[in-house]
């Protein structure tokens, strides 16, 4: 074989594999871009779990100052924090004894959000806990399908926190 022969043999060679990693590439493409496109779709459904979560943890530092849940957002000095948004609208309701965070959907494909932080009793074993000592605990919940309903209220019973029915825990992103 000739040195002109040998030469144009590797050059198709080398073009073919050029054509079948593009080819490759055209494939892998074709399948990342649509998950990129959900993956950017589900972000949304980050915001209310991390405002959420936010607040929860705002809301324990606040009852740890001043032994009571701020009955306002703005109260827990929050910048980043807006009532509403794009895609959710912000709420809460105090008690004496736990406070509920909502992050409800503006839209019918996205799911809602609620936090409750409950008082509780310190346990023996933290430090200065006494008889009438409290402490909170908090829980973040996501509801099961999408819609635009508040979420029900997680609930405290017999020294256990828990999502209700129709919700589902959510890991806390502030921890």
């Amino acid at each position: 074989m000739s040195q002109q022969s040998s030469k144009s043999a590797s050059l198709a060679s080398n073009v073919g594999g050029y054509l079948v990693f593009l080819m490759l590439i055209g494939v892998l493409a074709s399948v990342a871009v649509p998950s990129f496109q959900v993956k950017l779709r589900n972000n949304k459904q980050w915001e209310p779990r991390d405002y959420i979560s936010l607040i929860n943890k705002r809301q324990q530092a606040y009852f740890a100052e001043k032994n009571v849940f701020s009955t306002s957002v703005k109260a827990l000095k929050i910048r980043i924090i807006k009532t509403e948004t794009e895609n959710y609208k912000y709420s809460h309701h105090t008690t004496k004894k736990a406070t509920f965070n909502y992050g409800v959907s503006k839209h019918k494909n996205l799911k809602s959000c609620v936090g409750g932080v409950f008082v509780i009793p310190a346990l023996k074993g933290e430090s200065n806990a006494s008889k009438n000592k409290k402490t909170t605990t908090s829980i973040l919940c996501g509801a099961d399908s999408t819609g635009t309903i508040k979420p029900p209220e997680p609930t405290y019973q017999n020294g256990k926190i828990a999502c209700a029915t129709g919700t589902t825990e959510l890991r806390q992103t502030y921890d």
